[in-house]
């Protein structure tokens, strides 16, 4: 074994995959009757374990690996612990209220909502604010932010409703080719009967409501939320007043922004211009 591939170096996924072949071979399974446990094929297993899988191992088989080996929640909660580490540290919370969410409301003033990030956008974000990472750091980032989507994979899966500034649209990220792949990306999101989007146009003037971005959230049997990010940090807020007066200035921002089918109209349009 040389250095490489010795424990001490191997990174967060190539020990998430040397764990699940450890348990697997002490339970004498084969891969293939681990990748037919899990619904999965014997090479996706084959991958799992040698680390190369990508962008990552999904949550559902995780979860098949758990339920296979008898292991409680062990891999799921390893594999939610690697895409938390990367995320910074406060938005950790975040993530683990809009895993329960059944409504969310965001507001977006200058970029896209992660929800909403094309992979190629997210990577052209993650670039340009990490710019002196190494290129595997900046891929585990885009990874995590991506893998955020599974929550529209759930049984009962959130209600999304975004508010999306013009700003974020003609905000030149990457360049145009990848404004195009994202602004074809919000069309097939905004075709799910989970996402509603709307925009909100330079010509709406000036704004009726905040111009920061927010999220709220609201849950089956938890209080609504309201989420806000600064420079430094993301925080909390879950104060009834300071709840509803964000809901205030959420439905006057509807109000004000183009209705849903004129709302992809403008964004047609846009990517058209993107794709000239």
């Amino acid at each position: 074994m040389d250095e490489t591939t010795a424990p001490d170096h191997l990174n967060p996924l190539q020990r998430f995959g040397r764990d699940i072949r450890q348990v697997r071979l002490a339970r004498k399974l084969t891969q293939k009757h681990l990748a037919k446990a899990t619904g999965y094929t014997d090479g996706y297993v084959s991958k799992v374990e040698s680390g190369t899988l990508l962008p990552r191992p999904s949550q559902k088989f995780a979860k098949g690996c758990d339920n296979a080996f008898g292991t409680g929640e062990l891999f799921a909660g390893m594999l939610r612990r690697i895409d938390e580490g990367d995320h910074p540290s406060w938005f950790v919370p975040y993530l683990n209220l809009e895993r329960k969410a059944m409504r969310i409301l965001d507001y977006s003033a200058n970029l896209v909502m992660g929800l909403l990030q094309a992979e190629e956008y997210a990577r052209a974000v993650y670039q340009a604010y990490y710019a002196h990472e190494e290129a595997e750091v900046i891929e585990g980032k885009v990874a995590a932010r991506i893998r955020r989507r599974e929550v529209f994979r759930r049984d009962e899966p959130p209600l999304l409703w975004a508010i999306l500034n013009e700003a974020c649209l003609r905000t030149l990220v990457g360049d145009k080719q990848v404004m195009a792949i994202q602004l074809a990306h919000l069309l097939e999101a905004a075709a799910s009967p989970s996402i509603t989007l709307q925009i909100m146009p330079f010509s709406a003037g000036a704004p009726a409501a905040s111009t920061k971005p927010f999220t709220v959230m609201r849950f089956k049997d938890a209080p609504t939320v309201l989420y806000t990010e600064t420079r430094v940090g993301g925080r909390m807020h879950d104060s009834e007043r300071t709840v509803d007066a964000a809901l205030d200035d959420y439905d006057l921002l509807r109000a004000h922004a183009l209705a849903p089918d004129q709302s992809l109209a403008l964004l047609k349009n846009l990517l058209k211009e993107y794709r000239a």
